[in-house]
């Protein structure tokens, strides 16, 4: 009898398949990282056939070591790196050019001239987004002003739009299931959110055919199953495709953050901080973000949010472009040398910075550079950094909600390190809770697909197998917490408007 539930993680560097039982514990587990496309200053691609191959090969893995078998999975559910944008033909299959990620800056322009257009009222009322190069609209519009054959095939009524569960989807059911779930479509700057539908005339606004848009449907449901003859899945043929949701609303559902107020922060390649707002969408009037968390049947839930672009990416790029470390772990020992950063800051606005800022044309910097400032200082201001980013997320959603959070829920890689979290409960004032999966993003979309197949009956039962690693509690005193985060405030003046001609 199937017992396992499979979760397929697309995220920005890597593609992972992970295969949880009943209680959340993990069976099996593969990743494949893949290509990182950089074609000039501030653009980000991928190849839309590596994500693909990448997925199925880690698929493939899970089942090389005969832990687990193809008949064991009940369901597969979906989560994904949002916005980033795919265009392909509906009737070869083939992408007509490569994925635009959601950390692309190219349609920043474009972004600033719907502002001047006096757009940016509409599309926080219907999208619940702010006007920015992160979201697909812009990337599509991309697209299709620049890439003949895209415009040829959408005149033909040929072309397919997705976000990366969409593409997932549909190549999975041999390409009879076009659909994206409501979480990714509120991530696109063209979905009315109260509604659940796209919005005819932003899609006219952008020059964007609806018919190239996949249907919008809930987070948890039977999509489709697996095709016959998909490549090297040919054993999964039949099972069904059960749970999409992007990657961070998924984190949130991982994290049994089912009650208005409960938030969690995922320290992945970005930073995002959601909180759960229920039934009920929160306008914010501090530069966050609202929009759909998931939805379960006829039930929606919403979710407020903020995002810093740059987290884990920044310490990639100490490892992989500037070779001060040869580990993330090497990060913590090099941080936890010293017992500060020894004046500086560094704000890692690599491709612009997010909430609460919104500055496409910020640009990274350290400040405060001395002549006795090592490569120990310079690690633990990255990580002093990613707390600092987060903290700003946290006070901007404070005076959101009205609400002075007792906890904080965290996962995604750069989690695992404690001296980072112990900074990040300094500043932030309040506990920061790990719990002992940290895979929450994983396990969000399989607990979707779980409810959509019986493995889970429901939520309370999907709460009971949460279990806690470490809580840190706050240490700092108060005095030098404020000093330290006015000092990151002068630091992020210093990065604005350096993009800008």
């Amino acid at each position: 009898m199937a017992q396992y539930v499979m979760a397929l993680d697309q995220g920005t560097t890597s593609s992972r398949a992970i295969v949880f039982d009943k209680k959340g514990n993990i069976i099996a587990k593969a990743q494949n990282e893949f290509e990182q496309i950089y074609p000039q200053a501030g653009w980000v691609e991928h190849d839309p056939l590596s994500i693909l191959y990448s997925q199925f090969q880690a698929v493939s893995a899970c089942f090389s070591t005969g832990e687990v078998r193809p008949s064991d999975i009940a369901g597969i559910g979906i989560t994904n790196q949002r916005e980033t944008t795919i265009l392909w033909d509906r009737q070869t299959g083939k992408p007509v050019y490569n994925a635009i990620v959601w950390q692309c800056r190219r349609t920043a322009d474009y972004c600033e001239q719907l502002k001047a257009e006096g757009f940016g009222d509409y599309i926080k009322e219907k999208t619940g987004l702010l006007i920015d190069a992160y979201f697909s609209g812009t990337k599509i519009k991309w697209i299709l002003d620049n890439v003949p054959e895209a415009k040829r095939l959408a005149d033909a009524g040929r072309l397919l739009f997705g976000t990366v569960e969409t593409w997932l989807i549909w190549n999975l059911t041999g390409g009879s299931v076009h659909v994206t779930d409501y979480s990714n479509a509120s991530r696109t700057m063209l979905f009315d959110v109260d509604k659940l539908c796209w919005d005819e005339t932003l899609c006219d606004k952008l020059g964007i055919p609806m018919s190239i848009l996949p249907e919008p449907v809930p987070s948890s449901k039977i999509y489709g199953r697996v095709g016959r003859g998909i490549l090297g899945l040919e054993a999964l043929e039949g099972i069904p495709i059960c749970g999409a949701i992007g990657d961070q609303p998924a984190a949130l559902f991982g994290q049994a953050c089912f009650e208005p107020g409960q938030a969690k922060n995922t320290y992945g390649t970005g930073c995002f901080l959601l909180m759960n707002t229920g039934e009920k969408r929160v306008n914010s009037k501090n530069n966050l973000l609202t929009g759909v968390a998931w939805g379960i049947g006829d039930k929606v839930e919403y979710a407020i949010e903020g995002s810093a672009f740059n987290a884990g990416s920044v310490i990639k790029w100490l490892r992989d472009e500037l070779h001060l470390i040869d580990s993330a772990r090497r990060c913590d020992e090099l941080a936890e040398s010293v017992p500060d950063a020894n004046g500086i800051y560094f704000v890692p606005a690599f491709t612009g910075l997010g909430a609460p800022y919104w500055d496409m044309y910020a640009r990274g910097c350290i400040v405060g550079l001395t002549r006795g400032v090592n490569r120990a200082h310079v690690a633990r201001s990255v990580l002093e950094a990613i707390t600092y980013q987060m903290t700003d997320l946290l006070e901007a959603m404070k005076a959101d909600s009205g609400i002075d959070f007792k906890e904080l829920r965290v996962d995604g890689g750069a989690s695992v390190s404690d001296i980072m979290l112990q900074i990040q409960a300094d500043m932030v004032r309040c506990n920061v809770n790990r719990p002992k999966t940290v895979e929450t993003t994983a396990l969000g979309a399989a607990y979707l697909a779980g409810l959509a197949v019986g493995v889970w009956k429901d939520k309370e039962e999907i709460e009971k197998n949460r279990k806690v690693d470490k809580i840190f509690e706050p240490q700092m005193d108060l005095e030098l917490r404020n000093k330290l985060y006015t000092g990151w405030k002068k630091a992020v003046e210093c990065s604005k408007g350096w993009a800008h001609d």
